[in-house]
């Protein structure tokens, strides 16, 4: 599939998916589930390469092997499950102070998470929640939802989704 066929599937420029593939720029959570779509691909397609050791890899992830997605407005995010499973997610989302997914968007299954660190703002079906340090969230995926970090320092939270949308 050529950068031209991908643009006139996803409506992103072909100058834009340029500079993704190229690693110039990095993509919204919409464009990238765009992509996804069009490629026929999970999102964890695009999480960087990772070999899986011989002994440990199917089920243990290393901090240093983390695979991680980066996104353009201002967060970025690892897998911390390894391929062993494949009906839930687990994922460690860092935010930088400002970040934001501030587009509502919903997808068939559940999440739950916990903040770990920082503030963090979490809007689920039209209303928003401010959370702190050790407070937690769960709710159907098919509520539309939307995330910030309002705070003046990173926010850090791991989520669980099931069945996995990366």
């Amino acid at each position: 599939m050529t950068i031209e066929d991908i643009s006139l599937k996803t409506g992103l420029s072909i100058g834009h998916i340029s500079q993704i593939e190229r690693d110039i720029t990095s993509p919204t959570l919409n464009a990238f589930q765009l992509l996804a779509s069009v490629l026929g691909v999970n999102i964890s397609y695009f999480f960087s390469d990772v070999e899986e050791k011989e002994k440990e890899g199917r089920y243990i992830t290393r901090g240093d092997d983390r695979k991680f997605l980066t996104f353009s407005s201002g967060f970025k995010e690892c897998q911390i499950n390894t391929s062993a499973i494949s009906n839930l997610q687990v994922l460690c989302s860092t935010f930088e102070p400002g970040a934001a997914v501030d587009e509502p968007y919903s997808h068939d299954g559940e999440e739950c998470g916990m903040v770990i660190s920082g503030v963090f703002e979490i809007t689920i079906d039209g209303e928003p929640y401010l959370l702190k340090d050790g407070d937690g969230f769960s709710f159907p995926s098919e509520k539309p939802h939307s995330y910030r970090n309002p705070g003046e320092s990173q926010a850090v939270v791991v989520w669980a989704m099931t069945p996995p949308s990366y």
